[in-house]
């Protein structure tokens, strides 16, 4: 794993919040769709049609938007529709068995113990979310009640469009105009895309498998290739506590 770019001390912020994604950055969920997916083609005969290509183009979508796409991309003999009930079925069976990626538990549990504002932005609908998180009541108890997922009302548009992340930074109590000391963690490129369309700084916790994207991870605030090698410091919090410490705090 790397810190492919990490913020100088001066670039250093002092963040009021952070919105984290959940598919492929809170849970390791990414592998799960690819497994899904490439089931559902091998029916057909084109279990060797999915690639990275494909893949880095649907992650954060919403599913809807992501229907359309893999349909098209992949050439499945069915419509979009038909395509989200297979896929619904085998995600029932499958989503069960997620776990949290490494260092997320670390770092949920520091900024919650910081009282830290956070919250999960995410493009799964309500009920995806609900069978994502059944299994993971330790993590997702740490949010509270600040979940936003991506069938929400106020939504209107899909990533690479900031709505997500406005509306959850919204509900954290913040206004508008303050959207520039938000943080927003992200795996997938759209969602990348909509953090800064946001006007948000963002973690990008990209994939080692993805290809590189030079252009736009000089436009985030930091590029790690695990939630692990994130150090809290770059953004004004306490930083993790060290052996025989309590806090940061010599024990």
């Amino acid at each position: 794993m790397t810190v492919i770019k990490a913020p100088t001390q001066e670039q250093r912020i002092q963040a009021q919040c952070c919105l984290f994604d959940m598919d492929g950055l809170l849970l390791n969920t990414e592998d799960i769709y690819t497994e899904a997916s490439v089931m559902i083609l091998a029916r057909y005969g084109l279990g060797d049609s999915y690639h990275w290509g494909i893949k880095t183009k649907l992650m954060g979508l919403r599913e809807d938007d992501a229907a359309v796409l893999f349909v098209e991309e992949t050439g499945l003999p069915l419509s979009p529709a038909e395509y989200l009930v297979e896929r619904k079925k085998l995600h029932a069976e499958l989503f069960p068995t997620c776990k949290p990626l490494p260092g997320v538990m670390r770092l949920v549990q520091h900024l919650r113990a910081q009282k830290f504002p956070i919250a999960v932005a995410t493009s799964s609908h309500a009920d995806a979310f609900a069978v994502k998180s059944r299994n993971n009541g330790a993590l997702f108890t740490l949010f509270d009640s600040h979940i936003t997922t991506g069938d929400d009302k106020l939504i209107s548009k899909g990533k690479p469009a900031p709505d997500l992340f406005l509306v959850a930074h919204k509900r954290l109590g913040f206004a508008p105009e303050t959207a520039s000391a938000a943080v927003v963690f992200e795996d997938a490129v759209s969602g990348v895309q909509a953090g800064l369309n946001a006007g948000m700084n963002v973690v990008w916790v990209r994939d080692p498998r993805l290809p590189r994207e030079e252009e736009l991870e000089k436009k985030c605030f930091a590029v790690v290739e695990s939630m692990a090698e994130f150090d809290p410091q770059w953004i004004g919090v306490a930083g993790f506590a060290k052996d025989g410490e309590v806090d940061g705090v010599k024990a």
